[in-house]
């Protein structure tokens, strides 16, 4: 039997929450922390210790993982004075799952660094449900020996890793996928609505943009989670809302601008305005709707 290497993973949330039970299955040596202690609870049970702190979770990983909802989480899980970097031992690697910017990420990476412990960037693609079954994509930044050291962990809670190049990388990467699945849920919503409004069947109507050329898989998994009413949340509205604001950011520091982006994110915002913040993002296409 291989040795594997102690784990401590950092936010239990809607993605976070499956990832870590695929480690704990998969028998790694596992500590984890989370912002409100009570969702520790199930995976203390399972055999997991849970730590007080982030600093107090990395104290004796080998690797440690974070998947958290933005810079401002991931700047105070890793750096404030119960930081996990404090409690991490040189030769350790970090590894941040979050949908980040890519400056921070880079920052990060330097911060880790100056303690001699390894860094990757490393943000997913899939919902709730990849995360659960370990069929997530890793979109990697950083260095390679880094990533083999991390590699076994990736791959219990993967379908494929992507290296993809130097720290910020991966970070990038995910903004621009996230930017384009911003515009078409956006998109979608507008196309609901103008089916409402013009008097067409919906049940006619949105079939067949679904499910012909314009029916990416965002459309259709969106699309049937409206029409079936569906009331789970997989990735949260605000967090998409973030991701738009984060790659609008990325675009005007390259000197561009992302118009259909900015749109989004103009869309997304009125939704979070309006209390949809900690749905499900697809309510983004019925938010559309109510206001045509």
């Amino acid at each position: 039997m291989s040795h594997k290497p102690p784990i401590a993973f950092l936010g239990l949330g809607t993605m976070g929450g499956g990832m870590a039970r695929r480690l704990l299955d998969a028998g790694f040596p596992l500590t984890v922390w989370n912002r409100d202690p009570h969702k520790t609870e199930p995976y203390r049970a399972a055999g997991a210790r849970a730590a007080a702190s982030p600093r107090a979770a990395a104290e004796g990983a080998a690797i440690l993982i974070a998947m958290l909802a933005d810079d401002d989480a991931s700047r105070t899980v890793w750096t404030n004075a119960d930081g996990a970097l404090l409690g991490a031992g040189r030769g350790s690697v970090a590894v941040d799952c979050s949908t980040i910017s890519i400056g921070w990420a880079r920052t990060l990476a330097a911060e880790a660094g100056k303690r001699g412990i390894g860094f990757l960037d490393a943000p997913v693609t899939g919902t709730k449900p990849h995360a659960a079954n370990g069929e997530l994509t890793f979109l990697v930044g950083g260095d390679e020996a880094a990533l083999e050291t991390v590699r076994p962990a990736l791959e219990v809670m993967s379908k494929q890793i992507l290296h993809l190049g130097p720290h910020g990388a991966g970070a990038t990467l995910k903004l621009i996928n996230n930017f384009v699945c911003g515009v078409q849920a956006a998109t979608l919503g507008e196309a609901f609505a103008l089916v409402r409004r013009t008097g067409l069947d919906p049940a006619k109507a949105l079939p067949l943009v679904m499910n012909g050329n314009a029916g990416s898989p965002l459309v259709k998994a969106f699309g049937e989670r409206v029409l079936t009413h569906d009331p789970g949340v997989y990735f949260q509205l605000e967090l998409m809302a973030k991701d738009l604001r984060y790659a609008i950011a990325e675009a005007e520091a390259h000197g561009m601008r992302i118009p259909t982006g900015e749109a989004a994110r103009g869309e997304f915002g009125e939704a979070v305005a309006a209390g949809l913040g900690k749905h499900d993002v697809s309510s983004i296409v019925d938010f559309l709707q109510r206001g045509s």
